[in-house]
C-alpha cells in the first residue's frame, strides 16, 4: 500500500511539474505578441549573492526581450532539492537551475578538475581558467549528460576554521577532527593533510562544533559568517585549499527549443548576472571578513608552499584515475591571468 502510494505520489509529481513547464512555456495566440516563460529552480535563499545575481537575470532578460522572454523563479528548494533539481532539468521538466560544482562532479566528471587543492593560485589565476578555452569546455561537458552550462557564479575559497588550535602549519591539523562535505576528493585531501575528515550535514555544524564533535570546518567567509559559526570558532586560517564554483545550467532539450533570438537574450542576460554576482560576491566576503575579525576571530594568513607540498599524492591518484582529466590540470597550470584579472584580485587580497 505504502509503495503504491509513493508511486502516484511521484508520478503525481512529475505530472504536475510537466504541467508547470508546459503552461511556463506556451506562447499566446498572437502572432505579434509571442511569449516564453522559462521555469528555473533552484536551493538557495533569497539574500544569498547567487540568489540575488539569478532574480537580476529574470528582470534583465524580461527587460532585454521587451517581455517576450521570462522567468519564472522557485527558489529555496520549492520544487525540490538540489539534486532532485538538477534531475528534473535533465528530463527538461524544469527549464534551469543553479548547481553546486561538488554536486555536478558526480555527473560530470571534468568538473571535479575544481575540486583538485591549491590547483588555482589566487582569484584571478581562478578566473582566468573560467574564462579560457578550457574553463568554457568544462563548462560545457554536462551537455552529453542533458545539462547545458550557462555559467560559472563565484562560490569563494574555501579555508579551514577551528576552535580551539590554529592552522599555520599542516602538521597542525595532525589528529583533527575536520568536517568536510561528502566529497570523496575533500575526504581525500584532509587526509592528505593529516586531518580526520568528518562527513557531516551542514545544518548539524553549528552544535557539533560547539560540542567538540568536531575540531574544526572549511568554508568561504561568507558562509562561516552567515552559518554563525564564527560564535564558536577561534581561528580562521586563509589556505584558500579550493574554489568549486556554482554552475548555472539549463535543459538541453529547453535550449534547442529556443529561437535564435531567444538565445542571444538568455545569453546577454546570463553575462550580466554573472558580472552582478562577482560584485554581490566581493561585498559579502568584505562584510563577512568585517564582522568575523570584529567578533575576535584571529585571521590566519599561512604559507601555502607546505600544504601545496603534502596534497601531492592526490594528485598522483588523479591522475593514474583520469588520465585525460590531468592533462586539463597541466593547461590550467600554465594559464596566466591577464593585468586586469591581478589588479581585481590584489584588491580582495587587500579586504
Amino acid at each position: 500500500m505504502t509503495q503504491t502510494a509513493n508511486f502516484y505520489s511521484s508520478n503525481l509529481l512529475l505530472f504536475s511539474m510537466a504541467l508547470l513547464l508546459f503552461w511556463g512555456c506556451s506562447r499566446s495566440d498572437t502572432a505579434t505578441d509571442r511569449s516564453k516563460t522559462l521555469i528555473m529552480a533552484h536551493a538557495m535563499h533569497l539574500e544569498h549573492p547567487v540568489s540575488k545575481a539569478m532574480a537580476y537575470m529574470d528582470e534583465r532578460v524580461e527587460e532585454i526581450s521587451d517581455g517576450r522572454l521570462k522567468i519564472e523563479m522557485y527558489p529555496n528548494q520549492q520544487l525540490g532539492s538540489e539534486r532532485e533539481l538538477l534531475e528534473l532539468v535533465q528530463i527538461g521538466t524544469v527549464g534551469m537551475t543553479k548547481i553546486s560544482g561538488a554536486a555536478l562532479g558526480k555527473i560530470v566528471p571534468a568538473v571535479t578538475i575544481f575540486s583538485l587543492p591549491y590547483l588555482f593560485r589566487n582569484e584571478a589565476h581562478l578566473k582566468a581558467v573560467q574564462n579560457a578555452p578550457i574553463g568554457q569546455e568544462i563548462l560545457q561537458r554536462g551537455a552529453e549528460y542533458g545539462l547545458k552550462g550557462l555559467t560559472y557564479y563565484d562560490a569563494g575559497f574555501r579555508s579551514f576554521y577551528t576552535v580551539e588550535k590554529p592552522v599555520r602549519e599542516p602538521a597542525d591539523l595532525n589528529g583533527m577532527k575536520i568536517r568536510v562535505q561528502e566529497s570523496q576528493m575533500a575526504i581525500q585531501t584532509m587526509q592528505a593533510l593529516g586531518a580526520s575528515p568528518t562527513p557531516l550535514a551542514y545544518g548539524e555544524l553549528y552544535t557539533a562544533l560547539q560540542s567538540g564533535v568536531v575540531d574544526g570546518a572549511e568554508n568561504n567567509p561568507p558562509s562561516f559568517h552567515t552559518a554563525r559559526h564564527y560564535e564558536v570558532c577561534n581561528y580562521y586560517s586563509l589556505d584558500q585549499h579550493t574554489s568549486v564554483p556554482d554552475f548555472l545550467v539549463i535543459s538541453t532539450n529547453v535550449w534547442i527549443d529556443l529561437t535564435d533570438q531567444e538565445k542571444k537574450w538568455l545569453s546577454q542576460a546570463v553575462e550580466e548576472s554573472a558580472a552582478r554576482q562577482e560584485v554581490l560576491w566581493d561585498e559579502a566576503v568584505e562584510e563577512a571578513m568585517n564582522i568575523v575579525t570584529e567578533a575576535g576571530v584571529e585571521i590566519i594568513r599561512p604559507d601555502k608552499g607546505p600544504f601545496q607540498e603534502a596534497v601531492q599524492p592526490v594528485y598522483d591518484r588523479y591522475a593514474q584515475q583520469n588520465p585525460e582529466l590531468y592533462k586539463m590540470v597541466e593547461q590550467i597550470r600554465e594559464i596566466q591571468p591577464d593585468s586586469q584579472q591581478v589588479q581585481s584580485a590584489n584588491t580582495q587580497e587587500t579586504k
